[in-house]
């Protein structure tokens, strides 16, 4: 299993070196938001080591493509949940948490797809949810997977753009630590403005 997703993963970097590897980026962001099991970021930190000052270019095409994805994510929830999502859910072990994140959508559901698209929670275990639950409209989960998933792959491109090739060894070790405490403090900074202000 792991070593079948290490391939599955350089394969996905492989495609730094193709001609078309824009429009690769684009579709790998879009199945991963709905199905695919490796991120986009590999693909994104490919293209920025070799191109760090276009690195916002391709940060614009990942965001893109996942929030494209969102929508067949949520598809997939709404008119395939028992045929496709639920093995989907199931492969990620994320079936038997789904309760779970059915409550936090009734409760939180904006902020849920923010938070689930810029961490490393599988963000196709939210767009599925989202598709079964109905309670998250389209407009909601297009303007929170735009705002979550840029706020993750915009950062990722600014380390590139101005620090350069080499930060690429602390993006891919801390990244995902660094991305959990900057939405506890950005979720913490929209708790003290709604309730303390």
């Amino acid at each position: 299993m792991v070593g079948g997703m290490r391939h599955l993963k350089e394969w996905v970097e492989s495609f730094a070196a193709k001609p078309y590897a824009l429009w690769a980026l684009f579709v790998i962001a879009f199945v991963e938001a709905s199905f695919f099991p490796i991120p986009p970021d590999a693909l994104l930190l490919a293209l920025a080591v070799m191109y760090p000052k276009r690195s916002y270019i391709f940060a614009a095409v990942c965001a893109a493509g996942s929030v494209s994805g969102a929508f067949l994510g949520y598809y997939i929830g709404y008119a395939f949940f028992e045929l496709i999502g639920s093995r989907i859910l199931e492969f990620y072990g994320a079936m038997d948490h789904f309760e779970t994140v059915l409550v936090k959508y009734r409760e939180h559901g904006f902020l849920a797809i923010v938070f689930a698209g810029f961490t490393p929670i599988p963000f196709k275990v939210f767009t599925i949810a989202a598709g079964f639950n109905l309670t998250i409209p389209l407009g909601t989960l297009a303007l929170a997977s735009l705002i979550g998933r840029s706020l993750r792959f915009f950062l990722v491109a600014t380390f590139f753009y101005f620090l350069g090739p080499q930060i690429k060894g602390y993006v891919d070790k801390y990244f995902d630590i660094f991305a959990i405490a900057f939405m506890v403090l950005l979720i913490g900074g929209f708790i003290f403005v709604r309730f303390l202000l």
